[in-house]
């Protein structure tokens, strides 16, 4: 099914300012939210498809693309829309909590982390399971992230009185700011963890599982919940890995479509054949190559190609037919292509005497 264009999504002109796109989708995100169509699929389809024409047309250099190309323009560079309510809800918290008065904005959490990762062609189209290595701030396990030594507790602060803030006064004025002592927390740590020295995080290396699931293509995005950086008081942040997928030296992709290139010779392409070619999962299959093939023309072998990011199935596998022109020919060659060119009628000198005529007019 065809994908409507993201302006009649969000019934706006293709003109509409930063203003009218987000009260546009402010108007439709109330409308279709999963809050108020409980059980609703097709709210909540409307929901995912408002959330990702907004991704695109709220940003410039997404929005510059898709004018320019359409849906086409934006493919194979990372640029899906929100893929689920999870990535919508992330992604726009800050808009959600305006609109919902802050029931969607995101908890407090650590800082996120990226990774980036390297995967081969056929994995992409099939799946894999990889292994990153990522260096980044840990809950300290010795004090379970308090900092204080085992067996002990934080202390409150003697400055602030367990306030966290210290008042000033300044003539008439008394002027109020975070203890300097205890950083506003209110409490003081007496007896430091030995392991962490009282920051309740530490720095580790730690190997992270992950499964690329089968259809990702360049620029793809996985998001590893609760894998970013830990800070004190707070759970760890998210880990993003972008997905690099290195290019084959015989097919290419477009969209889960696979193609490559057979080369086949002049013979091969006048009387037919039958050739053997490989498919991307390794097999090898038989195709008929028809008599009278042309160059450009193509074989396609339905469920040849890459396994669908979402859904069931597979794209095809086509195969572009490339006819090569002979060289080097040896004298039985140049004999029998000759003759061929008699039964023709079609006498090479002739012809080019005629080509020339014609273009000297």
């Amino acid at each position: 099914m065809a994908k409507r264009d993201y302006y009649e999504i969000l019934g706006v002109s293709k003109n509409a300012s930063a203003s009218e796109l987000k009260k546009s989708f402010r108007q439709l995100a109330l409308k279709y939210h999963p809050d108020k169509n409980p059980g609703n699929k097709e709210a909540e389809e409307k929901f995912k498809e408002a959330a990702e024409a907004y991704e695109i047309l709220n940003d410039s250099d997404k929005r510059n693309l898709y004018d320019q190309f359409g849906h086409e323009g934006l493919k194979g560079r990372g640029f899906g829309g929100p893929r689920g309510f999870e990535d919508i809800f992330s992604n726009f918290g800050d808009i959600f909590g305006e609109f919902f008065g802050g029931g969607q904005s995101r908890q407090r959490q650590g800082a996120d982390l990226r990774s980036d990762i390297d995967i081969t062609f056929e994995e992409a189209a099939f799946g894999a399971k990889k292994e990153i290595d990522v260096r980044k701030h840990a809950g300290c396990e010795a004090c379970s992230g308090s900092g204080c030594k085992k067996g002990t507790s934080p202390v409150i602060c003697h400055t602030c009185r367990g306030t966290g803030h210290v008042v000033r006064s300044q003539g008439f004025f008394s002027l109020q700011s975070p203890c300097p002592d205890c950083q506003g927390t209110g409490q003081k740590i007496a007896y430091p963890c030995g392991k962490c020295h009282g920051e309740g995080v530490v720095v580790v290396n730690k190997k992270i599982a992950v499964n690329i699931p089968a259809g990702v293509d360049e620029g793809s995005r996985l998001r590893l919940s609760n894998e970013g950086a830990a800070e004190p008081g707070l759970p760890p942040g998210d880990l993003y890995v972008f997905i690099h997928v290195e290019a084959h030296e015989f097919f290419h992709r477009e969209g889960q479509d696979i193609y490559c290139r057979l080369n086949i010779s002049f013979s091969q392409a006048a009387l037919g054949a039958e050739i053997e070619v490989p498919l991307l999962d390794g097999k090898t299959s038989i195709i008929n190559v028809p008599a009278g093939t042309t160059y450009g023309d193509s074989h396609r072998i339905p469920g040849g190609g890459s396994r669908k990011l979402r859904g069931h199935g597979r794209g095809d596998q086509i195969i572009q037919m490339i006819v090569d022109t002979p060289k080097d020919l040896t004298k039985r060659q140049e004999e029998l292509f000759k003759e061929l060119s008699e039964i023709d009628g079609k006498d090479t000198k002739d012809t080019l005497k005629g080509f020339f005529q014609k273009l000297m007019g």
